[in-house]
């Protein structure tokens, strides 16, 4: 169809905008159209292929993937990251900008070559600047080589804002939120937890959706997806949370869910009315189509109180009529409470009747026909420890950051140009520490092949944000999780007191934590699991909690750390994780190198006329219209 054709939305078709009274024959297929959440006001987006989301990608475990991209985009650069492969033996296909490779300049192709592994859910996304949240994601299905259990659907789900993209969204939560001449403030999560400002309209499945408005509560009308079945079978759902900051509370009317896997691993199953998921996590679920033959209501909803910020599609039953559900959804009762996978708190206010399977309540399902999830082999020697907070500490400017270090990227591939990352990026311990906020290239060493409990901690001064911390190049062990200290109404009072901030009292930036318990050291942490812990590469970080998560070093590369919401990754919530170079293979010949150029003075020593300028781009002291620096999360 003409790419210049305006199209409206009307009860779930798309019409031609000079035809005010359709006839069923007017209906515009919706093939190759990206609907989103059918605002009627155009939005650039940034995809591939075309389409929103991308194309899935679905191959066997075991084979070799070739992916060639060309930068078609006139004024951005452009990498793609695996989300969840190890990427084992090729680290600098992992596709994070300056820490495994160069950008892709616009006109420039480069080529990903990697092996498929391991068997499971993941996908694949921009991992530059801001433009995952602009469209540029799909699915990456790794399938075992048996043949299918089940039919199988693909699930994605986002937030989505139809007025302006997350670069926009990251300059207005660091130098002032207005909306037509209002501050916009954060909201609140059930927890009384914050969510940052990045201000949604929409959710969208499989990348449609539909816009509510905020006073008569009325929608647009878009289209909605659609997901057939037939009744009396069984089928697997691949969900993907492919958004940019909100976690969902996803359910089907009227069917329960059997979740037998998160992050691409294994896990035994549980069944749940509802699931929560954060942005960058997966989870696979069962479905048993044995309701009667009709629609139902798919439904996702924001952990945010007040507000009715909804993602929708409908569950089909082949031969049901192409019309709208009526169902209701689940009835959580005080002696039939609902059951929610993965809540960011250990407990739901009273009133919500509903209980919380949190992640680190998950097992692991050993698996002998795939190399998926195999045992985690525990070492003989005690695990090494590293305390990492994922916060944003400060009193006037609150930058996210790790342990107080904001991320800050060399101009070089780091993986490949490790030599060329000079003293100006790197941290120094002089202008880092507890109570220091710096801005440096943050980096975690780890030796070859030994065990590390690392501590992901949201506390002190900088907590009020839940981050889904995921971590490049492994799937980790889950073996504790801590949560806040709540009131009777389920409500965040205070930091969980396993955890000793150090610092300036209630002023700590928790930068240099500890255990309050000095027994805790040498691996004497009371209630880890460490026979069957399950294994993700996304975790939610609660609020004023941990989780501790083990590794082993055995994957040689430069790995990236960081929260993925991609606001807080933005603003340099982030570290790499150095793990024994020494051992990295060399990258395929010609990989491509970039770096600063700096114009040397002494090759013009003889000219009289000298003169050197700086200049900023974007000014990290920039100030709003009343010349004061404003600041929020």
């Amino acid at each position: 169809m003409d790419g210049k054709v305006l199209l409206y939305t009307r009860e779930g078709k798309l019409y031609h905008y000079d035809v005010p009274k359709p006839a069923p024959s007017d209906v515009i297929p919706m093939d190759n159209i990206v609907t989103a959440d059918g605002y009627f006001e155009s939005r650039v987006i940034t995809v591939a292929n075309n389409s929103l989301p991308g194309p899935p990608m679905i191959v066997y475990e075991g084979q070799m993937i070739t992916v060639h991209v060309h930068n078609h985009l006139a004024s951005d650069a452009v990498t793609i990251h695996w989300h969840g492969l190890p990427q084992h033996e090729t680290p600098w296909m992992d596709g994070v900008a300056f820490i495994t490779q160069c950008p892709i300049l616009p006109g420039q192709k480069f080529t990903y070559r990697f092996r498929a592994t391991p068997a499971g859910t993941f996908w694949y996304h921009s991992h530059i600047g801001a433009q995952r949240s602009m469209g540029l994601n799909g699915a990456l299905i790794i399938r075992e080589k048996i043949a299918l259990e089940v039919d199988e659907h693909i699930l994605t789900i986002q937030d989505w804002n139809h007025d302006i993209d997350s670069d926009m969204a990251h300059m207005k939560m660091n130098y002032g939120n207005y909306r037509n001449g209002s501050k916009v403030d954060n909201t609140k999560s059930i927890e009384g937890a914050s969510f940052s400002m990045f201000h949604m309209q929409s959710g969208l499945i499989n990348g449609r959706g539909r816009y509510y408005d905020d006073h008569s509560g009325n929608h647009n009308g878009a289209p909605l997806s659609t997901f057939e079945v037939s009744h009396g079978k069984m089928y697997r759902f691949r969900m993907i949370a492919n958004g940019v900051l909100y976690p969902w509370r996803f359910s089907i009317d009227n069917h329960m869910l059997i979740v037998i896997a998160s992050d691409g691993m294994d896990i035994e199953p549980v069944t749940v009315q509802s699931i929560i998921i954060n942005p960058g996590e997966r989870y696979d679920f069962l479905l048993n189509a044995s309701q009667s033959p009709s629609n139902y209501w798919i439904r996702a909803k924001t952990l945010e109180i007040n507000l009715n910020h909804t993602a929708e599609a409908i569950l089909r039953y082949k031969g049901a009529r192409d019309v709208e559900p009526s169902s209701s959804p689940h009835t959580c009762t005080l002696t039939n409470k609902c059951n929610t996978l993965n809540c960011p708190f250990s407990e739901f206010p009273p009133w919500y009747n509903s209980t919380c399977f949190n992640a680190d309540k998950f097992r692991r399902k050993h698996s002998t026909t795939s190399a998926t999830n195999k045992p985690f082999m525990t070492p003989e020697e005690p695990a090494r420890e590293e305390f990492l907070n994922f916060a944003f500490p400060g009193i006037s400017f609150t930058p996210g950051s790790v342990n107080g270090r904001k991320f800050k990227a060399p101009p070089v591939s780091s993986l490949t140009q490790m030599s060329e990352v000079d003293d100006e990026h790197r941290c120094n311990d002089q202008e880092c520490g507890e109570d220091k906020i710096c801005y440096c290239f943050n980096t975690l060493n780890l030796d070859y092949n030994k065990t590390y409990h690392l501590v992901f901690l949201n506390m002190g001064l900088g907590r009020g944000w839940a981050h889904p911390i995921h971590m490049h190049g492994h799937s980790f062990e889950i073996i504790k999780m801590g949560f806040a200290v709540y009131d009777s109404n389920s409500q965040i009072v205070s930091d969980n007191p396993d955890i000793n901030c150090n610092g300036n009292g209630k002023l700590s930036f928790c930068n240099q934590a500890s255990w309050s318990n000095t027994s805790w050291y040498g691996n004497n942490i009371p209630g880890l699991e460490l026979d069957n812990p399950p294994r993700k590469d996304t975790v939610i970080v609660p609020s004023g909690g941990y989780a501790i998560v083990r590794i082993r070093s055995d994957n040689p590369g430069l790995w990236f750390l960081h929260c993925h919401i991609e606001l807080h990754n933005l603003d340099g919530m982030a570290m790499a994780v150095n793990e024994s170079l020494e051992h990295v293979p060399p990258p395929p010949e010609g990989f491509a190198e970039c770096r600063d150029f700096r114009y040397e003075q002494r090759h013009h020593a003889g000219s009289k006329h000298k003169r050197s300028v700086e200049v900023d781009m974007i000014s990290e002291t920039q100030t709003d219209r009343n010349g004061t620096k404003p600041f929020g999360k």
